[in-house]
C-alpha cells in the first residue's frame, strides 16, 4: 500500500498475443530472429505496487473515448464479439458521471478492461488496466439479471478512491471499498433510477442487519472485516454522512481531499478534518456510530429510506398490516395493487408472499407485470398450481435466463406428464456464462427415462465434460453438483474433482473438497478414489494423503 512508485513496464513475449498493462503503450517492436515482441508501457504518476497489473491473450479491441477526451480500450475475445455492447453498456455513460459527480478529473493517462477466465474476484482496479471476471461477458438477455454495470463503476471509481489516495493499512480499508461501492451506487442511480437505488440499499441494509444479528457484526475500523463490511456498511455510511454534512459540502470536502493527497498515502481522520473543516460540523458521534460500533443501525437507515422512497415507504406499511391480519394478504395487496408504479415494490411483495396468493391473482400479475415481477412469481413458488400451469409454461421463453431456469424446473418436477414437452422446448438454450440453463437441462435430460434414449450418453458426456479444467470455476462446480445428484462421478469426473481441491480460487477449492469429502463417506469409494493415483500429480497425490489419513 504504501509503496509508491512509478511503474514503467518492459514485457517479452514470443507468442503473438495481445499485452495490456498499466500506462500508455509507447512501443512495439519485434525481437531479434523473429522471437517475437517487446511491448513497453509508461506510466506518468506513482501508484502503489499492489496495483501493477497486466494480461496477455487473444484479445481483440474497441476503443472509446470520454466526453474529457480520455481513451477508453474495451477487450474482448474474438468469439464474443457479439457480446461487446450489452457487456461494456454504459460504459462511457459511467465514465463521464464518475467525473462529474466527483468533480476531480481521472488522473490517469487512459483506461483499459480486460476479462480473463477464473479470476480470483469480480474486478480488480489495476490502474489504467481494469481486470475482471469473463462471467460478466453477457448477452442482451443475461443483462437482466447479471450485468457488469456495478463491477465497471466500482472498479472505475477505485482509479481515485484507493489508485490516486490509498489507504496506509487495512484498519483504514473503508476509504477504497467504502467509496467504491458507493459510487457505483450513484452511477447506478444515474442509470437505471431513484428507485433501483434505494431498494438496492434496503437489499444490502437487510443483509447487513442479518448480518449483526447476534452480535455478529463488525466495525469498519476493524482490520480484520470482511466483505460485507468494507464494502456495503462502508457505502451506507458515506450515504448518511453525505445527509448529515449535506450534498454540496460532501462533494467540496473529497474534492479537497482527493487533490491534498493526490499520489499519495491516507488514513481516515485525514478524510475526516477536510470534511468537518468544509461543512463547519463535529463528526465525532459519526465516527462512534458508523466507523467504531460493530452493530448496522437497521432502524435508523429504514427511516431514512421511507423518508427518500414512497414505494419503500408504502412496502413497510403493507408488511406492517399483513402482519396484523395474515389471513388477508391477498384482500390487502389486491386493494391497491393496480396502483403500484414501483416494479421493486411489486417484486418483493410476490417475493414475500406470493406462496400466500391465489393461481387467478398469480396469473393477472403474470399477465400484466414486468420481467422481475414474473421471476419473482415462479421463485416464490414450492409448487406451481394447476391454475397456473399455462402462465407457468410461458416463462420458458420470457427475457432472462434466472426466470428460464426457474419456470423449467418447477414445470419439469410438478407436471411430469409433460418433461419431454419442456426439454425440446428449452433445448439449446445455455443461459448465463456460466452454463446455468444448459447444465440444469442436461441433468433433467438424463433423469427423464423417456426423453431420446439413444442419446442419453451424448448428454452424459457432455455434462461430464464441463467438469475439466478448461471450464469456468462456475461451470465445473454447477456440473459437480448436478452429477453428484444423479450419481455420476466416473473416473474421469472423479480426476477432475481431486484436481479441483487444489484450485487457485479458495471458494470453489473448498466447495470442491466438501463434494469429495461427502463422496468417500459411501463404502467403496475411498478404493475408488485411490485407484485413481496413477493419474495424478504430486500435489494431487499428497492433497488426497492428508485427506485419507495416510
Amino acid at each position: 500500500m504504501t509503496e509508491k512508485v512509478e511503474f514503467d513496464l518492459d514485457i517479452l513475449l514470443k507468442e503473438d498475443y495481445t499485452v495490456i498493462a498499466n500506462g500508455n503503450l509507447i512501443k512495439k517492436e519485434p525481437l531479434p530472429e523473429s522471437k517475437g515482441h517487446l511491448w513497453q508501457f509508461d506510466m506518468k504518476n506513482p501508484m502503489s505496487s499492489y496495483l501493477v497489473g497486466f494480461a496477455i491473450g487473444g484479445y481483440n479491441k474497441k476503443v472509446i473515448e470520454s466526453a474529457s477526451g480520455i481513451p477508453i480500450e474495451l477487450y474482448y475475445e474474438p468469439t464474443d464479439f457479439t457480446k461487446v455492447e450489452p457487456t461494456y453498456r454504459y460504459t462511457q455513460h459511467i465514465f463521464d458521471f464518475l467525473e462529474t459527480e466527483i468533480g476531480v478529473p481521472y488522473p490517469w493517462q487512459n483506461y483499459k478492461q480486460v476479462p480473463v477466465q477464473d479470476f480470483l474476484y469480480a474486478g480488480m482496479e489495476n490502474t489504467t488496466c481494469t481486470i475482471f471476471s469473463n462471467q460478466y461477458v453477457i448477452d442482451s438477455t443475461a443483462f437482466v439479471d447479471k450485468n457488469y454495470v456495478n463491477v465497471n463503476a466500482h472498479e472505475l471509481a477505485h482509479h481515485w478512491f484507493g489508485d490516486l489516495v490509498t489507504e496506509t493499512s487495512s484498519e483504514h480499508h473503508w476509504l477504497h471499498e467504502g467509496f467504491a461501492t458507493f459510487y457505483a451506487y450513484l452511477a447506478e442511480k444515474d442509470i437505471f433510477g431513484d428507485d433501483h437505488y434505494y431498494w438496492h440499499l434496503l437489499e444490502t441494509a437487510n443483509a447487513l442487519q442479518r448480518f449483526s444479528g447476534d452480535d455478529g457484526g463488525e466495525a469498519l475500523r476493524n482490520s480484520g472485516a470482511g466483505s460485507l463490511t468494507f464494502y456495503e456498511k462502508g457505502a451506507w455510511a458515506l450515504v448518511m454522512l453525505q445527509e448529515r454534512v449535506g450534498a454540496k459540502a460532501f462533494k467540496k470536502g473529497l474534492q479537497n481531499y482527493l487533490n491534498k493527497y493526490a499520489f499519495k498515502n491516507v488514513t481516515i481522520p485525514n478524510l475526516m478534518e477536510e470534511l468537518e473543516a468544509v461543512s463547519n460540523t463535529d463528526l465525532e458521534d459519526f465516527e462512534q456510530l458508523w466507523l467504531q460500533e460493530s452493530d448496522f443501525p437497521y432502524d435508523q437507515v429504514v427511516s431514512f429510506l421511507q423518508d427518500k422512497n414512497p414505494s419503500i415507504k408504502t412496502f413497510f406499511e403493507l408488511k406492517n398490516k399483513i402482519a396484523e391480519q395474515p389471513d388477508k394478504t391477498e384482500e390487502i395487496l389486491k386493494r391497491q395493487w393496480r396502483k403500484f408504479k414501483s416494479s421493486p415494490l411489486k417484486e418483493n411483495l410476490v417475493l414475500d408472499y406470493g406462496i400466500k396468493l391465489s393461481p387467478g391473482f398469480l396469473g393477472s400479475i403474470l399477465q400484466s407485470g414486468d420481467v422481475k415481477t414474473r421471476q419473482a412469481v415462479i421463485l416464490s413458488q414450492n409448487k406451481i398450481p394447476t391454475e397456473l400451469k399455462i402462465e407457468a409454461e410461458s416463462l420458458l421463453k420470457d427475457e432472462s435466463y434466472t426466470t428460464i431456469e426457474a419456470a423449467l424446473y418447477r414445470l419439469w418436477t410438478d407436471f411430469p406428464q409433460n418433461r419431454s414437452k419442456y426439454l425440446n422446448e428449452t433445448d439449446e438454450i445455455i443461459g448465463f456464462p456460466n452454463k446455468n440453463i444448459r447444465l440444469l437441462w442436461l441433468t433433467l435430460a438424463l433423469v427423464t427415462p423417456e426423453y431420446n434414449k439413444d442419446l442419453k450418453a451424448v448428454y452424459f458426456d457432455e455434462l461430464s465434460g464441463y467438469t475439466g479444467s478448461v471450464h469456468h470455476f462456475e461451470t465445473r462446480l454447477i456440473a459437480f453438483q448436478y452429477l453428484k445428484s444423479i450419481g455420476g462421478f466416473t473416473d474421469t469426473v472423479l480426476k477432475n474433482l481431486v484436481e479441483s481441491c487444489s484450485h487457485h480460487v479458495w471458494h470453489f477449492r473448498k466447495s470442491s473438497r466438501e463434494i469429495l469429502s461427502d463422496f468417500l463417506q459411501s463404502e467403496g469409494n475411498t478404493a475408488r478414489i485411490k485407484g485413481l493415483y496413477p493419474l495424478l500429480s504430486q500435489e494431487e497425490k499428497q492433497y488426497l494423503e492428508k485427506t485419507l489419513g495416510e
